[in-house]
């Protein structure tokens, strides 16, 4: 009997420690989150600086206090901190075998961070992988596509891929090319898209609108428009040219081809 109560009463301190520990972390996470909110809004609020560096700030932020309150808990199970930072420095080799990735995906960060080949909001395309840039952390960017469906980057994979952004840019060039009958005039057609290209205030002057003959086809004559505009009205220019410049045809009498299908019948 004495055994047993000497077991529970061994028991109790470990009991309390959990206990603590427990406390702690609940409260570190919560602190973590809230500071690092804090330090979002505070860097985010200067104009000077963009929100990348805002979110990435806070990532740190949140890491580094989330590491001390790990090291405060290991120390409630009698592990001091330089007990523990011999242990890290012995297992240093093993934990980065274990964690090559995730070292590679951190260090990419920095670099994203240093040379900044895409910001929030911008969309991009990462390695043949296209979305708007919803966030950049210590590990990982994430990818929101047009139908809003999220998609999480590695950084390591995101530093290592070729990145193209298309929103980096104020301006873009969007190209339209549109094809006509043979028997069309060719001028005539080139001058209706340049007369709605003129009437749509979305296209720049500076570069001027370019319309020319690029490609005589199998059944069609090809013209292409190059138009600049503001990057944010590159979709809806172009949807909206080619839309504009069709019903033009239709009324000026400027025919677009269109496959046709030949059936040969032979007598029986």
């Amino acid at each position: 009997m004495e055994d047993v109560v000497q077991q529970v009463g061994a028991l109790g301190p470990l009991a309390m420690a959990a206990i603590k520990a427990l406390i702690l972390l609940v409260v570190g996470w919560t602190v973590a989150g809230i500071v690092s909110g804090f330090v979002r809004r505070r860097v985010n609020a200067r104009p000077e600086i963009d929100n990348t560096l805002g979110n990435f700030a806070a990532s740190i932020v949140r890491w580094v206090i989330l590491l001390i309150v790990l090291v405060a808990v290991l120390s409630l199970f009698g592990i001091e901190a330089t007990s523990l930072v011999a242990m890290m420095g012995a297992a240093t080799l093993a934990i980065g075998l274990a964690l090559q990735g995730t070292l590679s995906d951190l260090a990419a960060g920095f670099m994203l961070i240093l040379f900044r080949p895409y910001k929030l909001g911008q969309f991009v395309d990462i390695g043949g992988t296209s979305g708007t840039v919803k966030d950049l952390n210590l590990f990982v960017t994430e990818l929101v596509t047009p139908d809003n469906v999220q998609i999480i980057v590695p950084n390591g994979q995101a530093w290592g891929a070729v990145i193209t952004n298309f929103s980096h840019h104020e301006t873009r060039r969007v190209d339209l090319v549109f094809g006509i009958d043979y028997g069309d005039d060719a001028d005539r057609a080139m001058q209706i898209i340049l007369d709605q290209a003129a009437a749509d205030g979305r296209v720049k002057t500076d570069p001027e609108p370019w319309v020319r003959v690029t490609n005589l086809g199998d059944s069609s004559v090809d013209i292409t428009a190059r138009l600049w505009c503001d990057a944010a009205d590159y979709w809806e220019l172009k949807f909206g040219m080619t839309k504009a410049v069709k019903e033009a045809f239709d009324r000026d009498g400027v025919s677009i081809p269109y496959p046709h299908t030949v059936e040969i019948h032979k007598d029986a």
